[in-house]
């Protein structure tokens, strides 16, 4: 459909972090940059500041780095007078005992690692703080998995050896409260239907686990809290709050419960991509009755807008496809061209979710019916516009 206009989701994002980075001198810059856009995870920055009051450039910043389906914040501090020396990473607090460049033991290979990365600092080397961090990060969840493998019992770390998951602690007042696992499950392909869409990162669906860690042993091990999570992307393909999750049941383990969950959703996102391809058809079978539509989404077909008239009067058709599609019907808002109230404002009707429908018709009934709709009640929506201008004076 290269008649319609495709969204770049991506796009306000890109100029924000352009926006930040101008802030900073031009080796940092370059580093800050690299991270952002290089990054295999969707790492942001925040609270931008300067090492002093005149400072011509800031040299500080926060990274909220994903970390086990939430943020964990990191301080970088970089020298504006001396952009050439290796920053400093100031961690959260609850990381008081996070020191990885002082580490003996098993993690000793990756704090060495760490550790030559400082050493063999160039500051004209853009990917330098991009490899640090992502180290830094990797030892951070395997210092969290041995922490949890300490402080749960058997039942919790049965689990820890299923497979490489990032595992943290959610603390207590005294000990941990509960261990929160982020279990990877589809890793989905959308090359096939997101041609062209800026994607930086994989989409993927995880399952949270939160485990209540037990007081006593002799406590009876309590049903985990099951929540599925998804990217912003996926949400315009497949609403991830639909999925009934199965139940778990006593003396139930991840392993047992995984592959069932899996072969559910898969399921679900077949017919989730199925639902694109039947939403591109539709909106194509709208052009024999009102030609090109003004503007469309042509990713995820979700939004599509076309112009009516009659006689002359000319007004907007606004559709928004549902996920559901073709069981749920599009929801149709008319907006007119001519009628504005008294702050400008275009004149739009109610949503229409009350005209004929059935899923079982081919799209061109659908957008046969839609267009006799819409040509029975723009004569009553001329006459709310009408209507409302009376009130506005």
């Amino acid at each position: 459909m290269t008649s319609l206009r495709m969204d770049m989701g991506e796009g306000k994002g890109e100029e924000k972090e352009k926006g930040i980075i101008a802030h900073f001198p031009p080796l940092i810059a370059a580093q800050l940059d690299y991270l952002l856009t290089r990054s295999p995870l969707p790492i942001k920055v925040e609270q931008v500041s300067y090492g002093s009051r005149n400072a011509r450039y800031a040299d500080r910043f926060t990274l909220l780095l994903p970390c086990c389906l939430d943020y964990i914040k990191w301080d970088v501090i970089y020298n504006s007078q001396y952009p050439w020396a290796a920053p400093d990473i100031i961690f959260g607090l609850d990381d008081d005992n996070f020191q990885p460049l002082s580490f003996t033991g098993e993690g000793q290979e990756t704090s060495q690692s760490i550790w030559g990365i400082f050493c063999d600092w160039k500051i004209k080397d853009p990917s330098g703080l991009l490899r640090l961090i992502l180290e830094l990060r990797v030892f951070h969840i395997m210092l969290q998995m041995e922490a949890s493998q300490l402080n749960c019992d058997n039942y919790c770390c049965m689990r820890i050896q299923l497979r490489g998951l990032e595992i943290c602690l959610l603390s207590g007042i005294e000990r941990p409260d509960a261990v929160k696992f982020a279990v990877p499950l589809l890793d989905l392909d959308l090359s096939n239907i997101l041609v062209g869409y800026p994607l930086r990162h994989h989409l993927q669906i995880f399952l949270q686990v939160i485990f209540p860690v037990r007081k006593r042993q002799s406590e009876m091990p309590s049903a985990p809290q099951l929540k599925l999570v998804a990217s912003t992307t996926l949400k315009e393909l497949f609403d991830i709050e639909d999925v009934t999750l199965p139940v778990w049941l006593d003396g139930m383990c991840m392993a047992e419960y995984i592959p069932n969950l899996e072969e559910n959703l898969r399921a679900q996102v077949s017919e989730a991509i199925a639902s694109v391809n039947s939403r591109r058809l539709f909106i194509e079978a709208l052009v024999p009755h009102f030609g090109r539509p003004l503007e469309a989404e042509t990713v995820f077909c979700r939004r599509v807008s076309i112009l009516a008239a009659s006689g002359n009067f000319s007004f907007l058709v606004h559709l928004t496809l549902p996920i559901q599609f073709p069981k749920q019907q599009p929801i149709l808002t008319f907006q007119s061209s001519q009628h504005f109230d008294s702050q400008g404002m275009p004149i739009t009707s109610r949503l229409y979710a009350d005209y004929p429908w059935s899923p079982r018709w081919d799209v061109s009934e659908m957008t046969q019916r839609i267009f006799e709709f819409i040509v029975e009640e723009c004569v009553n929506f001329k006459k709310f516009c009408s209507d409302a201008l009376q009130l506005h004076r």
